[in-house]
């Protein structure tokens, strides 16, 4: 079993190298004395049997990570919980999945057909959440998917990975708010999300959040490489609830928007 120093050194190594290579650049620009805090990580995947949000999730309960809530995103026809460890440093943990009986025929064989090519065995090991794509691919097949699911063709094209890391404001000295953040973004020419508005929830529900748009990355196909969008980079802060501890959970509808990162 991976320890969980292992599982999230892979998980950063697979996403800054191949789903957002424009991560190392932001860390740079954000990093003070300290290692910057991970508020959280997200993980994509397609609601089936064999590699569903409980498969996702099992690495992460065997190292000790417990569920805490869920969410129905109905319009994107997604469900998702996320994960916490008794270790408040340790970065909570989303995973979401594609509810496959709510899509299109075409596209729930063609999804069908992506995991006809992998072993069952594949999902067992648990560093397959950072193994990248298993399966083979055409641009055709995921421009198709793109037509009816932005989400169902990132994971189609990208496979297992982390779709992005968060950077926890809360830590750090020389930021306070996300409109200071995603100012020193734009001046480094990066592009914020702004589905919603830039900055996706407000104090009253205990947590802000921005993000920048996704990082072009090239592909291979069967039939080439192409550049579609990979990973991004979110930033969170949370504010503290009655009881003077900060809030944990997420808020559905600025989650919601901050998954139209990987839009195009």
């Amino acid at each position: 079993m991976e320890s969980i120093t292992q599982l999230f050194d892979g998980l950063w190594h697979d996403y800054s190298q191949r789903l957002c290579p424009s991560a190392a650049q932001i860390q740079r620009l954000l990093t003070e004395d300290a290692t910057l805090l991970n508020d959280h990580i997200a993980l994509r995947t397609f609601g089936l049997p064999k590699c569903g949000l409980a498969v996702v999730a099992a690495p992460f309960i065997a190292l000790g990570y417990q569920p805490q809530d869920k969410y129905h995103f109905s319009a994107k026809k997604l469900y998702a919980e996320y994960f916490m460890h008794p270790n408040p440093s340790l970065p909570k943990v989303f995973i979401s999945e594609l509810q496959l009986g709510g899509c299109s025929a075409e596209l729930q064989l063609a999804v069908r057909s992506l995991l006809d090519q992998v072993n069952d065995d594949y999902f067992r090991q648990p560093d397959f959440i950072h193994g990248g794509r298993p399966w083979e691919l055409d641009f055709a097949t995921y421009q198709f998917l793109v037509a009816e699911s932005e989400y169902a063709a990132w994971v189609a094209a990208h496979g297992f990975g982390a779709n992005h890391f968060t950077v926890s404001i809360n830590q750090l000295e020389q930021f306070t708010c996300l409109d200071e953040v995603n100012h020193l973004l734009r001046h480094n020419q990066f592009v914020i999300n702004q589905a919603g508005g830039e900055i996706k929830g407000d104090s009253a529900v205990m947590l802000e959040q921005s993000a920048t748009m996704a990082d072009e990355v090239g592909v291979s196909f069967r039939d080439g490489v192409h550049n579609i969008p990979g990973g991004f980079y979110e930033f969170a802060k949370r504010y503290p609830q009655s009881n003077g501890e900060l809030y944990t959970g997420f808020v559905t509808a600025s989650a919601d928007k901050i998954f139209e990162s990987t839009n195009r």
